[in-house]
Formats: C-alpha cells, structure tokens, sequence
C-alpha cells in the first residue's frame, strides 16, 4: 500500500479544482498536496488518482510521488476558515497526498516536452478515459525542465456507475474495452503521430500483473463496497479485470488519421 503519514499542520488551500486540495505539512517532513476523502467528488476520485498515477510512473511518465496522509480532525480546532474546519472534521482518517512540487509552473504553450512525453501522455489519457487535460486546464506542471502529469480524478468514469449496479451487468468490462475516446481538446492532440510507437512501447510495460500491482497500492478504506464486489479485494480485481480488458483493444487509441478526421 501507499506509505502512510500523518498530516502534522494544515497550510494554505489551493482554490482550484472541484476536490478543494489544500497545501499540508506531514511527519516524514516533506509537504504535500492534500486531496480530501471528505471533498465532493468522493473516495474514488482519491482511486483514479493512485491507479492512474501509477500508471504513469510504470510507462516512463514523471509524476509527483504519492502518499497517503493520515488526518486527525483536530487539527481542524486551529483553522479559522469554516469551509476548511467542515473539510477536515469531514476527511478523518487516510487522504491522498501529492509531493509538493516547489517552484513548479503549470505548462503552457511555450513550454517543450521532451520527445515523446506528449505521445505518452495521449496514450495513457486515452486508455484511462481521462477527460481533463484541455488547454483551459492542462493538469501538467513543468519542473526543473521536465513534464510533470498531476490531477488523473476525472479518469475512469466507469467506477462512478458500479454503485447503481453496473458492475453486475454482462459485459460491462467489455463496453469500456470498446468505448472510443475523443482527442478533441487534448493540449496534445498534435502529438499522434508518436502514439503507434508509444503504443509499442507500452504495450511491453503493462499487462494484468502490473495493474494488480497497481491496485495493491491503494488503501482498504477507499475501495468502497458495490453490488458485485462487496469486499476491496473483489473491488481490486473488478478494476483489474476492466483495465485488462481496455489493454486488449486499440479503439480508443486516437492514431493519427483519427486525430486528421477530428480536425476536420
């Protein structure tokens, strides 16, 4: 599982994003972008964040190393700020952090990826379903010259449905093996044609025993129960199976021509 710290001061938020991250001070000294188990979006964007980033780690991508911050509420007696005491009386136990990146900057046009960074990153956007990395919000920072890839909650829209039951139903591995993926938008979408050879590469990196790998990093208490996986070993395996399932298929990969017809 993720290494486990306790969350040791609350500093500053961060307003940005829907999560209502905030900037924390650990015990292992080092100072994290906490990501809230009490926020809005719930325990499996807190998932999507570790499965996907961990991903990215395994295919050569940079990517701030991850923890998981054990929160105490009363830390919240000595916030002012009531918005922030209701998130951390709100967020007991363990919550995502993300390494602080000191003196990074968010990634704009005139930054230059490395080649074949931006190819890595279409791909796994593109396997992981990953809505969220337009020009208006890039989620990439730029750190001591390299491509950082950070905020991957938005990825992997079919665990949102497991609640209602969608698990149980036959073939929903299968239906988003085949769900195609749009490139509209994406701050690389001019990077196609490095994908086939991205696609070669990776294809050697990934496979079921590394997503369970994957998995095992994330902790019991967010692999929440649903109706066809009632513990967080079934819950695991159910991603597992899903993930393994998109590895099989290549329709949504956008590949060069793909990208040609969407500009059109």
């Amino acid at each position: 599982m993720l290494p486990i710290v306790a969350v040791t001061r609350y500093a500053t938020p961060l307003r940005e994003g829907g999560s209502l991250p905030g900037i924390v001070e650990a015990s292992d000294l080092g100072t994290y972008v906490c990501k809230f188990r009490g926020a809005g979006q719930g325990l499996r964007v807190l998932v999507a964040e570790v499965v996907v980033g961990e991903l990215a780690r395994r295919i050569g991508l940079r990517t701030p190393r991850l923890v998981a911050l054990a929160l105490d509420p009363e830390i919240a007696r000595y916030e002012a700020d009531e918005e922030v005491q209701d998130l951390l009386n709100a967020s007991a136990g363990l919550n995502l952090g993300v390494d602080f990146l000191p003196g990074s900057f968010g990634y704009d046009s005139h930054a230059i990826a490395k080649p074949g960074v931006g190819a890595k990153v279409l791909w796994l956007d593109a396997f992981t379903a990953n809505v969220d990395r337009s020009w208006r919000n890039p989620n990439l920072l730029v750190w001591h010259g390299d491509v950082w890839v950070i905020d991957h909650g938005a990825s992997m829209y079919f665990h949102h449905a497991w609640a209602g039951g969608a698990l149980e139903k036959e073939g929903a591995e299968q239906r988003f093996a085949d769900q195609p993926w749009s490139i509209e938008d994406h701050v690389f979408s001019s990077q196609t044609t490095g994908l086939a050879d991205a696609d070669a590469e990776i294809s050697t990196l990934l496979d079921e025993q590394v997503f369970a790998e994957v998995l095992a990093e994330v902790p019991d208490e967010w692999l929440e129960p649903v109706p066809g996986a009632e513990t967080p070993d079934a819950v695991r395996a159910a991603y597992v199976s899903f993930l393994t399932a998109r590895l099989g298929t290549r329709q949504w990969l956008p590949l060069a021509d793909d990208a040609a017809e969407v500009a059109r």
